[in-house]
């Protein structure tokens, strides 16, 4: 039987079957409370109609997950600004051939569509490391060791060449604000094995946080329970997270205790409330953060090889050296996904190198080359990078061509560029998909961020075809209803 019921959140209405209606309820609050009890068995991998399909005798037994999942954790270091794939990983030697010269070429950037440009040669040279042979720039020194490793994907392709809107469908799927990231999806999908510590965690730039901001860690039409937790890696860990001075343990629960039962007394009348069952959870989330958080991020616990691996003992490699060693201690403890930002607001603390391109890109690339090597060797000597899936990578790329008729700076470009893949059963020592002879547009084995998006899902053993969500009359996706295959060369 149908019945017209509101759709909160969008202040309209549709029609909703009485189980549609219990499944968004029992996802925002009866499925908070037992993600960390179930996630083992994978409540959360299946759509509104496969729970409601379920027996009516045991509607919370465990599904079977449709995939085997190589990984169990993400670590994303995106590199805000949009890296330049010709001068990082994409080698091109008829671009060194071509410096100076005007040619045609169709581009499309934040200076909209040319036909024609100026090409900037690349700055660095290119090197071949590794058994496999894979040729990188020497701005990356440290990395370019650990390429058999490593797999890359040069023919990426996205929708928008604007910060704002790449930015939120790199994170998001959508060039819209409004929607889950990927790492709410990912702890959506698969709950948390650590009720003491977030299931997402992001580390911003000290120079600041990217455009859009809060929009880009966001859980979106999801629970808040699922939007990701800001930690710092310097001073107090997760600010306000300390209890009033004065106020100790027994105290604070008894008030939690007590503004429980209030909560679920006002919560039983308001099922379709997501918002106040995750105010509970993050209450009970933040008591047990005062005591475990302080000991994940206490970085005095490593030795001093470890802190000078990751380059913490230099002031161009610290910042990102410690966040880099901090995603490290997150998963290991058991925290689904980590996202690192390498880059702040502003171009000159980006890698949106509008201008002198080879100051912007020795700066980004010398304060991320060491650390980022330093991971990988890390967790792979602890056996942690066969289940930690790490990527890197921008918004977008940049352009071949000099985006002004004077200098070095090139323009955003989301019609080809690279990003790379590590650890969680990703093949290492392969490169899928080319660009053109310039760099400038993907031109074999395309691979939209949608994906890019289906091959972390699919390795975390997430159906990206499955892990649904209602809401807006459909079964929503992070890789669109549409849906979209995962990179298969890559695994």
């Amino acid at each position: 039987m149908n019945d017209p019921m509101p759709h909160h959140g969008r202040g309209e209405f549709c029609r909703r079957t009485r189980r549609e209606f219990l499944w968004e309820a029992g996802a925002g609050f009866t499925g908070v409370a037992l993600a960390g009890l179930l996630s083992a068995g994978g409540l959360f991998r299946a759509s509104a109609s496969e729970m409601a399909a379920r027996s009516p005798a045991n509607p919370l037994a465990p599904l079977q997950p449709p995939l085997p999942a190589k990984a169990r954790s993400v670590i994303f270091l995106f590199m805000y600004g949009g890296p330049s794939q010709v001068d990082t990983f994409d080698y091109k030697p008829e671009l060194y051939r071509l410096d100076g010269k005007t040619i045609a070429v169709k581009t499309f950037g934040r200076g909209g569509k040319r036909n024609e440009g100026r090409v900037v040669g690349p700055k660095w040279q290119f090197k071949q490391y590794g058994q496999c042979g894979k040729r990188v720039s020497d701005l990356f020194p440290n990395l370019a060791t650990c390429v058999d490793d490593i797999g890359f994907v040069h023919s990426m392709v996205a929708d928008s060449p604007i910060h704002g809107s790449a930015m939120l469908q790199m994170n998001t799927g959508k060039i819209l604000s409004g929607s889950p990231c990927l790492g709410s999806w990912v702890n959506y999908g698969l709950g948390s094995v650590n009720e003491n510590l977030p299931g997402f965690v992001v580390m911003l730039d000290p120079t600041g946080g990217p455009i859009s901001g809060a929009k880009n860690w966001s859980s979106g039409y999801m629970p808040a329970t699922h939007q990701a937790t800001v930690m710092r890696s310097g001073g107090e860990p997760i600010l306000d997270l300390s209890p009033p001075e004065g106020m100790g343990a027994p105290s604070q629960r008894r008030i939690l205790d007590a503004l429980r039962e209030f909560d679920v007394e006002h919560q039983s009348t308001r099922a379709d409330n997501t918002q106040l069952a995750a105010r509970i959870a993050c209450y009970e989330m933040a008591f047990n953060m005062q005591r475990h958080a302080p000991e994940a991020v206490d970085l005095s616990r490593e030795t001093e090889a470890t802190r000078e691996m990751y380059g913490i003992n230099r002031p161009l490699t610290a910042d990102f050296g410690r966040r880099c060693l901090l995603a490290r201690r997150m998963v290991e403890r058991g925290v689904r996904f980590v996202q690192l930002y390498a880059g702040g607001a502003h171009n000159d603390d980006n890698w949106d190198a509008h201008g002198d391109l080879v100051k912007n890109h020795t700066h980004h690339a010398g304060r991320t080359d060491q650390p980022i090597a330093a991971l990988l060797r890390d967790l792979k000597q602890r056996g942690l990078l066969e289940s930690t899936l790490v990527v890197w990578g921008g918004e977008f790329g940049r352009q071949p061509t000099a985006e002004n008729a004077s200098g070095t700076g090139r323009d955003h470009n989301s019609y080809g560029f690279t990003m790379w893949l590590a650890g969680g059963g990703i093949r290492g020592g392969t490169s899928v998909g080319e660009t053109d002879e310039l760099g400038a547009a993907a031109v074999s084995d395309r691979a939209h961020v949608k994906n890019l998006h289906a091959t972390i899902l699919a390795q975390m053993g997430l159906d990206p075809d499955h892990l649904t969500y209602f809401y807006g009359g459909l079964d929503q996706k992070l890789v669109g209803v549409e849906g979209a295959e995962p990179i298969h060369k890559l695994v």
